[in-house]
């Protein structure tokens, strides 16, 4: 099945004035990364007739009708709507239509935007799957918005049920019925609960979600009081406990990993509607701004069968696909004759819309025809594995958060979208500090982010460890837990050469632990480091299975200077290949010229690829490449990243002048587990 197309309009509000907002229109065709900023230098406004809205509050119709001419009231705005929308249909391409309002102007998120209703026929905008709305939403949270495997997602069910709701004139929700309701509506996802009995006070909500928890499910009161949303949590001894949503976005913002969707489902009352003052639906921007990526939430007195018939929908179409956007269109058609069916609002980050994904190869993820060639090169000595900073992310922290960490806190003044580049930032760092200052700082980060994460776990005897022993403790704690360790299965497998570009020692001590004698050689592409080259203690040596030869091509933290991090050591590291190709092993070049290659851990426009493929095309004999099927599996699903396994490989094969490059689907570890299932086949 052909995958799906979507375009882009993203409809943009900023306050002009006292009573009027401009309009910015920008529309991304499928298949493109190009935005066309539609009506460019004809200043749009809309101005939002907010009494007589009000006054049409109890008639989503017409509510909704003069909302879409207030919205689409300017002449330029309509035209280049009606355009997008036609060029989506012609490409045969559902259109994502984001509404994306300006921090300086929170008022319009009180405004009803799903009964939106088109300008022309009349028609309601969002129950079609040919238009997905969503309220996007920027955050100033640099974390990676990293999506799963469908397999490994996980919810947290959460319901708060106070002893003495009655005080408060609440009436007692239905534990077990809400419990038996999520149940249903989160289908075969993976569900945890609290322990039988606990409280459901803010500290155990905190605990559960430090779990690595992806779907975030909510049935509690809230409130409006004051202009602050409220929720009845539960305190120690099971009675009410009323926290700020200000405290529950204060403490989901702090965890390491926040959840991907967080859904405020409202609970069932007497009267069979749910109601709280539109408290829940009024934390959604405030959620994502503290780094959750897609929040659902009711923004009136919805009644219960609303809500029964549009959770399982809703969820059933998620696990087709991941895309909450379309899912949510989907479950919004099936309650659309309900006339409370505008009521639940999706808040989106994302500007995929994909909470999951399946690993594979190709675009319907078919079974990868090239396994036994692949397992034949192998187990021939005939593969070598290249190794990116994604096989090391999940024990030690991201490239990416280390350079917005820094950028944050030493004030880096560049543009925005370059405070995640880790050498842009280190550049900066080397001028504004000292040349050793981001080399030595990054030990430092990994240190701390490596006692953060298993500080319970490690012996005390590492505390104060060189980064390599510490880092080796870290590679022995996770062989131990994870049968699937990818440099475990790496260092199983009869290969005389690996190639890493990262500086941690995590291979090196997996060889050692499969029994093997691993030689590690540093590109010496600068004159300050120190470390011996195994060709000088043994000239003669070859690489084998038992006695690989581990080549280190950005340097290792156990030899500082020997490290590739700021812009100008990745320009003079390119600089030193190109001009003297005895720089790199002769065994080595070769490796890159005549065997197929893994890559596993990259991302196409990081700097560690874009000068890794450089030193590969420098080397003599490329034309061989051609003789091999060769795999990446850099393609790491995330938020603002390729998402196109087609299109990526379209683009290595030109890299490569047209060899044969298969792109996997999912991250390194997810292909390094599948490599292990193949290899240990009969």
């Amino acid at each position: 099945m052909p995958a799906a197309k979507y375009a882009d309009l993203e409809i943009t509000l900023n306050r002009w004035n006292a009573d009027a907002y401009r309009v910015e229109l920008r529309y991304t065709q499928p298949e493109s990364d190009v935005d066309i900023r539609l009506a460019p230098n004809v200043p749009a406004l809309a101005r939002f007739d907010r009494s007589q809205l009000e006054m049409l509050a109890l008639d989503p119709t017409a509510y909704g009708t003069l909302l879409g001419a207030n919205l689409f009231g300017d002449e330029n705005v309509k035209t280049a709507f009606a355009q997008a929308r036609a060029n989506a249909q012609t490409q045969d391409a559902s259109l994502r239509l984001r509404l994306f309002i300006d921090s300086a102007a929170p008022e319009l998120h009180g405004l009803r935007w799903e009964t939106l209703r088109d300008p022309q026929d009349g028609a309601w905008l969002v129950t079609s799957e040919r238009i997905l709305f969503t309220r996007y939403l920027a955050s100033q949270d640099y974390r990676r918005v990293k999506i799963k495997p469908q397999s490994d997602l996980r919810a947290l069910v959460f319901i708060a049920n106070p002893t003495n709701l009655a005080e408060y004139s609440l009436a007692p929700i239905d534990a077990p019925g809400e419990m038996e309701r999520a149940r249903s509506a989160l289908g075969g996802v993976t569900i945890n609960t609290l322990e039988p009995g606990q409280p459901a006070t803010l500290n155990a909500l905190a605990d559960r979600l430090r779990e690595d928890i992806d779907i975030l499910y909510v049935v509690a009161h809230g409130a409006l009081i004051e202009g602050e949303p409220r929720l009845f949590l539960q305190n120690e001894s099971g009675g009410v406990s009323v926290i700020s949503g200000g405290e529950l976005v204060t403490r989901i913002g702090e965890l390491q990993n926040a959840p991907r969707l967080v859904v405020l489902a409202s609970c069932q009352s007497a009267e069979m509607t749910t109601g709280d003052g539109g408290a829940l639906a009024a934390l959604g921007p405030r959620l994502s701004a503290a780094g959750v990526s897609a929040v659902i939430a009711m923004q009136g007195n919805i009644t219960m069968k609303t809500v029964a018939q549009f959770m399982p929908v809703f969820f059933k179409e998620l696990q087709r696909d991941g895309q909450i956007d379309r899912a949510m269109a989907a479950a919004r058609a099936s309650v659309r004759d309900n006339a409370d069916a505008w009521m639940p609002v999706l808040f989106l980050r994302l500007k995929s819309g994909k909470i999951w994904y399946v690993p594979g190869f190709g675009g319907d993820r078919a079974s990868f025809e090239k396994w036994p060639a692949l397992l034949d090169t192998i187990r021939g000595g005939r593969c070598t594995p290249i190794l990116g900073a994604g096989l090391t992310e999940s024990l030690l922290g991201s490239r990416r958060e280390v350079a917005a960490k820094w950028a944050e806190e030493f004030r880096f003044p560049l543009a925005p979208f370059a405070r995640e580049d880790l050498p842009e930032v280190a550049q900066y760092l080397s001028v504004n500090q000292s040349p050793m200052f981001p080399r030595e700082g990054l030990g430092k980060v990994v240190r701390a982010e490596i006692w953060k994460r298993y500080g319970s776990e490690l012996s005390p005897e590492l505390e104060n460890a060189d980064i390599p022993k510490l880092i080796a403790g870290v590679g022995e704690l996770n062989r131990k837990r994870d049968a699937s360790d990818p440099h475990a299965v790496l260092a199983s497998l009869p290969f005389p050469i690996y190639i890493t570009t990262n500086p941690d020692n995590l291979l090196i001590e997996a060889l050692k632990a499969a029994g093997k004698d691993p030689q590690v050689e540093l590109c010496k592409w600068n004159e300050d480091m120190v470390t011996e080259s195994i060709y000088k203690r043994d000239p003669d040596y070859r690489p084998d299975e038992k006695r690989p030869l581990v080549y280190c091509l950005f340097g290792q933290f156990s030899d500082l200077d020997s490290m590739v991090l700021t812009e100008d050591d990745y320009f003079d590291y390119l600089i030193g290949v190109t001009s003297n190709k005895d720089l790199i092993p002769g065994v080595v070049r070769r490796a890159l010229a005549d065997t197929a290659l893994l890559f596993l851990g990259f991302q196409l426009d990081d700097w560690n690829f874009r000068v890794l493929y450089r030193s590969i095309m420098s080397q003599e004999g490329r034309s061989r490449r051609k003789k091999y099927s060769h795999i990446a599996a850099q393609i790491d699903p995330e938020e603002g990243r390729i998402l196109e396994p087609e299109r990526a490989r379209r683009y290595l094969e030109s890299y490569f002048q047209d060899a044969d490059i298969s792109i996997y689907w999912g991250s390194a570890e997810d292909f390094v587990r599948d490599l292990k299932k193949q290899a240990e086949k009969k």
